[in-house]
């Protein structure tokens, strides 16, 4: 599933093309996705000016000139792709479930096959209200995330910081990628418990959390299965994986075996977390 990084990349991207255009039309090409579509949505954005962009979590929300915003989810195989409207085929584009396209002729669809992402209408004035967003923990990349912040949160998980991590109420858009990139970068074992990592580790922590969103961002993201950026590109911060996905390769940051046996897998909570023993404690 798209992390923060990728969500943030995708939604900078229909920012440029979208932000104060105007909506000609949209267009539902089936009832649902994971849930419903909002009933009339696409007499509802047509006419509309896109105002601008936020995002939360791993939700983009795109505002508009009527005072609603469009909550959009990509879910685990959704892209959303702009591109022309005159450079598309004839043919309808597969497991293309949503579209829309402004009056200079971008056109911006919304493809799914697997259908676990979504799409509502939320007033602008009560985003953080949706029931999706309420209860969100604090954005990492905010300055009011901070060590003191975070150690609140861990005091008193008997979970593996792993786990805590990944809790949306704890920290709000972290995945299974950047979790294991952050803790590597923060020296700590994503087995230790979340109670033992409030206080002093996380003045290291949170650093690196921020430090390795904001690199995957400037990367454009990591496209390892389905996604890519709004023009169709891809990401390339995989090339710069120090523990996620490489099992049994020498950790970059040891001087090799004997003293180090190289990245070790280990599954928590049914996820896969990947970790320097030697140097995570």
């Amino acid at each position: 599933m798209p992390e923060l990084p990728e969500v943030e990349t995708v939604m900078r991207g229909l920012a440029a093309v979208l932000e104060g255009r105007v909506i000609r039309a949209a267009a539902i090409s089936r009832p649902d996705m994971r849930w419903p579509f909002p009933e009339g949505l696409a007499a509802r954005l047509a006419g509309s000016r896109v105002e601008g962009f936020r995002r939360r979590a791993k939700y983009m929300l795109m505002r508009l000139s009527g005072g609603d915003s469009v909550l959009i989810h990509l879910g685990m195989s959704g892209r959303m792709v702009a591109r022309p409207a005159g450079d598309l085929p004839n043919a309808p584009i597969a497991h293309e479930h949503f579209s829309l396209e402004t009056e200079e002729g971008v056109r911006v669809g919304f493809v799914d096959p697997r259908r676990f992402g979504s799409i509502d209408l939320v007033p602008t004035a009560g985003e953080d209200r949706h029931r999706l967003l309420a209860g969100l923990g604090p954005e990492p990349l905010e300055e009011a995330f901070s060590p003191a912040v975070l150690s609140v949160a861990l005091a008193g998980k008997r979970t593996p910081v792993k786990a805590a991590l990944l809790d949306q109420k704890v920290v709000a858009g972290l995945g299974n990628i950047y979790v294991s990139e952050a803790l590597f970068r923060a020296r700590i074992s994503p087995r230790r418990l979340a109670a033992s990592v409030a206080g002093a580790r996380t003045v290291r922590l949170v650093p690196a959390i921020k430090a390795v969103l904001e690199e995957s961002i400037a990367a454009g993201g990591s496209s390892l299965r389905d996604y890519v950026q709004a023009d169709g590109g891809i990401g390339f911060f995989q090339e710069r994986f120090k523990v996620y996905d490489r099992e049994g390769l020498p950790c970059e940051a040891c001087p090799g075996p004997p003293a180090c046996p190289g990245i070790q897998r280990i599954v928590q909570s049914g996820r896969a977390s990947f970790y320097c023993p030697r140097l995570q404690r």
